[in-house]
């Protein structure tokens, strides 16, 4: 879905988060309950005039979220020590890979990363929500990612739900990106919708200390 604003697209890239949805097989869904209910907060203000507080509960890895490096080394930058700019207004580029699984080298040496967040388009957000999602999913491999690192990358994202094969526990795709302070964004959609290069991507989490990953709005912005 695109909101048009003169010659300017905006295209949203982000899964919708609702009450009790499983992202990861084995993570809980979130729990969305009334912290302050329209009816009760009556009491608290004038005549005619109230307000809804939502409480949530939920672990960091749900929807479309961002990895910063505290994901998988402690010593690594938290969500709070990630530069905005490493995460919104990127120039940006989509890869294309549909034919199997494994997102090897040889796919992205065509393209020129340096400084860009590489969305990795591989079409499997069409399983979202189904038994599907987490079975044979595509993902980046070790040596890919390794090359990202070593192209200088900005950001890497997957519309998978995950960029490392999940039968690996070595996670070479996380330690690789991660390790070299380059944020991931896993379970991005619609990005069939975007040109292959000309376009900005922007994913900022809330400045949040001590979390490692946390669901962001992730969307681009085509043209002026």
């Amino acid at each position: 879905m695109s909101e048009p604003h003169a010659s300017r697209r905006v295209v949203e890239l982000s899964h919708l988060i609702r009450g009790g949805m499983i992202t990861y097989p084995g993570l809980p869904g979130p729990e969305v309950t009334d912290h302050l209910s329209r009816e009760a907060s009556r009491s608290h203000y004038a005549e005619g005039t109230q307000f809804h507080i939502a409480r949530i509960s939920m672990v960091a890895n749900t929807g479309t979220y961002l990895d910063s490096p505290f994901h998988r080394f402690a010593e690594g930058p938290d969500l709070s020590g990630v530069a905005l700019s490493s995460v919104a207004d990127l120039p940006a580029l989509v890869v294309s890979h549909r034919e199997k699984r494994a997102i090897e080298r040889t796919a992205l040496v065509p393209h020129s990363v340096r400084g860009r967040a590489v969305l990795l388009h591989t079409g499997w957000d069409r399983h979202w929500g189904t038994e599907s999602y987490a079975v044979a999913a595509p993902f980046l491999t070790g040596d890919a990612a390794r090359w990202l690192a070593g192209e200088g990358a900005a950001l890497v994202g997957i519309d998978s739900i995950n960029i490392d094969d999940m039968g690996d526990g070595t996670r070479p795709a996380h330690t690789t990106l991660l390790a070299a302070g380059i944020p991931i964004v896993e379970h991005l959609r619609g990005l069939e919708q975007l040109p292959p290069q000309g376009f900005r991507f922007h994913a900022a989490p809330p400045l949040f200390a001590g979390v490692a990953s946390f669901p962001v709005r992730a969307y681009a912005v085509i043209g002026d």
